[in-house]
């Protein structure tokens, strides 16, 4: 269960990365409301899962998520640049992301 909060956590950092840009430096009202209650659900599930789980493994998941969602949203929907290398990159992130989670976790 705990993972499971994790992986939700992640893609609510993608949400709040996304609603971040879409805000115009917290100049638009719906997206810096949606960022706010993105970012306290991210840091919420992230908080309770952390009490099941080794905080570095945990961590690496959420951000990885976070990474790589968003990068992967931008690219499809707000015209980011898609290139050879920036695909490599987030898969790089999500195989070190699998690879910690691989390597163990005492809980």
């Amino acid at each position: 269960m705990a993972w499971l909060l994790v992986i939700v956590a992640g893609f609510l950092e993608t949400g709040f990365a996304v609603c971040l840009k879409l805000s115009h430096g917290f100049t638009r009202l719906w997206p810096t409301v949606a960022f706010a209650c993105f970012a306290l659900g991210s840091f919420g599930l992230l908080t309770l899962s952390l009490r099941k789980l080794d905080v570095g493994p945990a961590y690496a998941v959420w951000t990885g998520i976070g990474a790589a969602g968003t990068a992967i949203y931008g690219m499809i929907f707000l015209g980011d640049l898609v290139s050879t290398l920036k695909i490599i990159s987030i898969s790089l992130v999500i195989l070190g992301v699998i690879g910690l989670q691989l390597s163990g976790s005492s809980h």
